[in-house]
């Protein structure tokens, strides 16, 4: 894929980062604070460096996914799983402590600006990770939305490279390593169980559904091989005889490895179903206020509190209600609630639920994904190098996932992805504009595949090594679909502008149920009548306070933006607020305020 407009170089990205206006005309300037590159020889640089690479040693799955290492190491790397025991979790959480100390010690003062917020970046993560560390038991390792029995088949069917015949080798080589995995992850279900820490009994019915489809089929048809299979024939110079080996083997590794551990895994789960209760939040667990409020704090990178956040959802359920209202009522649909008007909206604008129906949609996806690039030209002139695609789920998945966007690599060798799920209840138009502006552009794809082409910040900031900042993530993404209301997308389409507004409902909806469900003891089933899908309600559920993360980024980005405007009135420009923003990477919501002050402070004494 190319753009309409050739994107501004990440060099020149860099010379304009902490511009107001200079970058707009592509005039690079002279003050590069916002993304001022470290010196190769400085401390804090060789200390990010040695202490990212020994970290992602531990994590090979994850190296793979970024590309992170060169050639030979990481050719290494993608012949391995990282393991799923709790000897590897102390063993992160100890190298996560021993960072901590290492970069305590060093010299603040003596750092660029880059550095510095690197090094503010940094010690936020690894704090989150060694105080989440408290916590992980309630990170259930079988699960149907980021169980083991979910990133081991995603990470080959989506991540790993196909592209040579070493590829091939590897791929196999780590299928040879399923079993071992998923008896870890198995094992760690089964330690819980023992201590009564268990999924409410909905998730693990949905899970073990889940996972009895992924083997349902015969072991040659299952998505690791099917997947495999289709992907070798672009493999250049691999001969019919050895491609047949490869898919023959990877059937035997299916039938006699992969499918007997998932087996042992839903058995595992099938014995947990009688002591599993319906009770779905945090409360139910003795300290689970106390796991909560660390989750909150992680997601929203905020002190916000449960009832704080809660009273936000319900504040902004009812102006977007009132506006949707409106709007509806301007189209000739008066009767019924906004619930009911929205879900006959839904299915009239439905696709037929069938081969062609998923088709039409896929296409339609892509369409407005190029619609989306050249409407984009006007609020940023630096743009990803790398190309975004869309491609469905593999169908085990469709009743438990959501849309999803993965990065690119550092390498480039593989565009940005965007996953759509094709069950029945999204196979509509109704809101697809608003999903694939959230999922990529301007949305993910702007703000991840910037930050991994962003040579001037450290690797463990380009590929998100320490993990990322939801808060920034996806407060951007919404942020993202607010922008195209904003800047009139939706001009003659009032269907689209309620599929926006119906988005945006659902994140409001998203803070009232998330805390609702682990702070307030609501069930299930209200989380649902309050009109939150069965399958997102199971989501927040294995994934405490997640969903808060949204709306709290949007609201907060939202407010940056007025607060610069304000401050610079005709000097502010849409483009050079977007730069300084996406350019600075993906940090929590304070350390962002504070480079948005610096942005107006430079821009009101010129620079």
């Amino acid at each position: 894929m190319r753009h309409a407009v050739r994107p501004v170089s990440i060099a020149l990205a860099i010379a304009c980062a902490g511009l107001l206006g200079a970058c707009a005309s592509g005039t690079p300037s002279n003050d590069a604070r916002a993304a001022e590159p470290a010196t190769a020889d400085s401390q804090a640089s060789a200390f990010f460096a040695r202490f990212t690479d020994d970290w992602m040693r531990r994590q090979p799955s994850a190296s793979t996914s970024s590309r992170y290492f060169g050639d030979a190491e990481q050719a290494r790397m993608d012949r391995e799983l990282t393991p799923l025991t709790q000897a590897h979790r102390a063993g992160t959480r100890a190298l996560a402590e021993r960072g901590l100390r290492e970069l305590a010690a060093l010299d603040r003062n003596a750092m660029t600006d880059t550095e510095r917020v690197s090094a503010e970046l940094m010690d936020w993560q690894l704090r989150s990770l060694v105080e989440g560390d408290r916590w992980d038991d309630y990170s259930f390792p079988l699960q149907q939305f980021s169980g083991a029995n979910v990133g081991l088949p995603n990470l080959m069917t989506v991540v790993h490279p196909l592209r040579t015949a070493a590829d091939a080798d590897s791929y196999l080589a780590r299928l040879g390593q399923f079993e071992a995995r998923m008896d870890e992850a198995t094992a760690r279900a089964t330690d819980l169980a023992a201590r009564d820490i268990l999924p409410p009994r909905f998730i693990v019915e949905a899970t073990i559904a889940q996972m009895q489809r992924f083997i349902a089929d015969p072991p040659a048809r299952n998505p690791l091989v099917a997947t495999f299979a289709s992907r070798l024939d672009g493999i250049d110079g691999l001969d019919d005889a050895t491609r047949t080996r490869h898919v023959e083997s990877a059937t035997r590794l299916v039938a006699d490895a992969v499918y007997p551990a998932w087996t042992r895994a839903i058995a595992e789960l099938q014995s947990q179903l009688p002591r599993a209760t319906d009770d779905a939040g945090l409360w139910r667990f003795a300290d689970g206020a106390d796991a909560y409020a660390f989750q909150l704090r992680r997601f929203t990178s905020t002190a916000l509190s449960a009832e704080e956040i809660h009273r936000i959802g319900l504040r902004e359920v009812a102006r977007i209600e009132g506006e949707m209202d409106a709007i509806l009522r301007s189209i000739g649909r008066s009767d019924g609630s906004v619930e009911d008007r929205v879900r006959q909206l839904r299915t009239d604008l439905a696709y037929t639920d069938d081969d062609t129906g998923r088709a039409a949609i896929m296409a339609d996806i892509d369409t407005m994904m190029r619609d989306a690039e050249r409407r984009s030209d006007a609020l940023f002139d630096i743009r990803p190098r790398s190309a975004v695609i869309a491609q469905p789920y593999p169908e085990y998945r469709w009743d438990s996932a959501a849309a999803s966007y993965t990065a690119p690599p550092l390498d480039g060798s593989r565009p940005g992805v965007y996953q759509m799920p094709l069950r029945k209840d999204r196979l509509t138009r109704f809101g697809l504009r608003t999903l694939v502006y959230h999922e990529t552009v301007p949305g993910h794809h702007f703000q991840v595949a910037l930050s991994v082409e962003n040579t001037a910040l450290p690797k463990f900031r380009q590929t998100r090594a320490l993990g990322g900042i939801s808060a920034f993530s996806e407060g951007w993404a919404l942020y993202a679909e607010r922008l195209a209301t904003e800047e009139g997308w939706y001009e003659g389409d009032p269907e689209g502008l309620l599929g926006q507004l119906d988005a945006e409902l659902f994140r409001a909806r998203r803070l009232v149920v998330d805390t609702g469900l682990h702070a307030m003891r609501w069930t299930r089933q209200q989380a649902i009548d309050y009109g939150i899908p069965a399958s997102e309600v199971d989501r927040y559920v294995v994934m405490p306070g997640q969903a808060t993360s949204y709306m709290i980024g949007q609201l907060e980005i939202i407010r940056l933006r007025d607060k610069a405007r304000d401050a610079l009135g005709d000097r502010f420009g849409p483009r050079a607020f977007h730069n300084r923003v996406l350019l600075t990477g993906v940090v929590p919501l304070e350390l962002l305020e504070r480079e948005v002050d610096a942005f107006i402070a430079q821009a009101r004494a010129g620079s």
